[in-house]
């Protein structure tokens, strides 16, 4: 572990932020859950699949479903825009914050809700702090790691996907609670939250050089001269890149990510990165997963425990992104993963119209099989791997915006995705993989001749794989520039 952690702060920092992260994790699947309990359809009079009036049902869930959709896709733009402010503003640390508050308003009205237009307004509120977190806490991992550890760091974001997902799959309780559950962790990330430290970038951007040094010593650095002089030589090089980046900037935040064309093509690779992770249908097969395993012939409790079992596949998943990595590099996860999501898709497009709608146990089975192998390649290369990517690619001073940036596109992919998945799956079954197939052999494609390595590099660093100068290279520090 030592070789992931530096010190026990880190430690701490790294799992804590984690907690918060499963409230935002929630949005991801709790619809996914909400949607297999009988009374959710009985509170709203709504009928139930496989009865008449099912397809107004297929409407309303393509409303309610997911983090994103419909208005709480809107939510969730602009809370990712407000949140690209906020951040650079008032700190990441501070905008964590407040978007735990407003994540737990959202979730504690969700539950409260007596109908569905008071849930929607809940939906939009929840999504409004959960388009905040999405976007700044992995940005804040990203800062406060080391460029040998930051993939394990930012990596236990999704790990918190498993703990949520799962316990709502398979709860007993109404279908309040799995809603109201959801402000849980957000309230812990808020409690504690006051014994985190400030990014040491955001400081430096600041101007709070010796505050940013004390915090880059308490997460870096350990019993040892190794550690002491990483630490100066990160120092060193985060302020000479914060001074080029001021003195180069035009003042006018969101123009500089079309201003160059490294941040251009930074702009293109992060939208590439959101859509092409959300065409895979990952948010469709969780979000609709129940009714999924339905049409396959299972009944009863079955399609709840198989979903439970779905996201703790994702949950492994996520653990072998954050051993591995580091190691491998963001394009070789990316590429095997999209290629193991391609061969799935594939797979269960072929089985499904064949076997769909049959008595054939061993073709609806087999159909079962590719929909866990899909979440496997999803879980162990994409899921994390996406988050990582997305705020090292950018500088220092654009992170937010960039980061924000990539949320609102996730958001609008989402929208897309989970509005339509429902009347799609119900209307064209089996022929809807073949709209996602088309989009992931492109996402394919474009990572492969398109997306730079960004692995073991410090964050100043990676901007040479932009074209862009970098002010001081973290390996080339010399002594001197150590002690000053």
């Amino acid at each position: 572990m030592a070789r992931f952690i530096p010190n026990v702060f880190n430690l701490w920092a790294v799992v804590f932020v984690a907690i918060g992260s499963i409230g935002c994790s929630y949005g991801l699947a709790i619809m996914g859950s909400i949607i297999g309990q009988p009374s959710f359809y009985v509170f709203l009079n709504l009928a139930p699949p496989g009865t008449p009036g099912y397809a107004k049902t297929s409407a309303l869930i393509g409303a309610f479903n997911g983090k994103f959709a419909p208005l709480s896709s809107a939510g969730a733009v602009l809370g990712a825009v407000f949140s690209a402010w906020s951040a650079d503003r008032f700190s990441r640390k501070h905008s964590m914050q407040l978007g735990a508050v407003i994540v737990s308003i959202g979730a504690g009205l969700c539950a409260g809700s007596t109908n569905t237009t008071m849930f929607l307004i809940a939906r939009f509120i929840a999504g409004f702090g959960l388009g905040m977190l999405f976007s700044i806490i992995p940005m804040y991992q990203s800062e406060i790691s080391t460029p040998e550890t930051r993939g394990f760091m930012v990596s236990w974001i999704s790990l918190g996907v498993y703990f949520i997902t799962a316990s709502g799959s398979t709860s007993s309780f109404p279908w309040r609670f799995p809603m109201a559950f959801q402000a849980a962790p957000v309230l812990v990330l808020l409690a504690g939250s006051s014994m985190l430290p400030y990014s040491p970038r955001w400081l430096m951007r600041k101007g709070r050089f010796e505050e940013a040094h004390a915090v880059l010593k308490r997460l870096h650095a350990s019993n040892d001269e190794a550690s002491i002089s990483r630490v100066a030589k990160e120092f060193h090089q985060i302020r000479r890149q914060v001074e080029q980046d001021q003195e180069n900037q035009s003042g006018v935040v969101w123009y500089e990510l079309l201003r160059t064309a490294p941040n251009r093509k930074r702009t293109i690779i992060a939208m590439v990165l959101m859509w092409g992770g959300q065409l895979t249908g990952t948010l469709v097969l969780s979000n609709s997963g129940v009714l999924l395993f339905i049409s396959l012939g299972l009944d009863g409790y079955m399609p709840l425990l198989l979903l439970g079992i779905w996201v703790t596949v994702d949950f492994l998943g996520n653990i072998i992104t954050a051993l591995c990595l580091d190691r491998f590099g963001r394009r070789k996860f990316l590429l095997v993963g999209i290629s193991g999501i391609l061969v799935s898709l594939i797979c269960e497009w072929a089985l499904q119209a064949k076997y769909l709608g049959t008595d054939n146990i061993t073709g609806l089975n087999a159909a079962v099989f590719f929909i866990y192998l899909f979440i496997a390649f999803y879980g162990c290369c994409i899921d994390a791997t996406q988050f990582v990517y997305l705020t090292e690619i950018f500088p220092n001073h654009i992170r937010s915006q960039g980061s924000a940036f990539g949320i609102v596109n996730s958001a609008l992919a989402s929208l897309i995705m989970l509005m339509v998945a429902p009347i799609a799956l119900e209307k064209i079954t089996w022929r809807f993989f073949l709209v996602l197939i088309v989009p992931t052999a492109c996402y394919l494609l474009i990572v492969y001749f398109f997306f730079p390595e960004t692995s073991k590099k410090s964050l100043e660093d990676i901007s040479e794989a932009f074209g862009e100068k970098v002010a001081v290279h973290y390996s080339h520090a010399t002594q001197a520039e150590e002690e000053e």
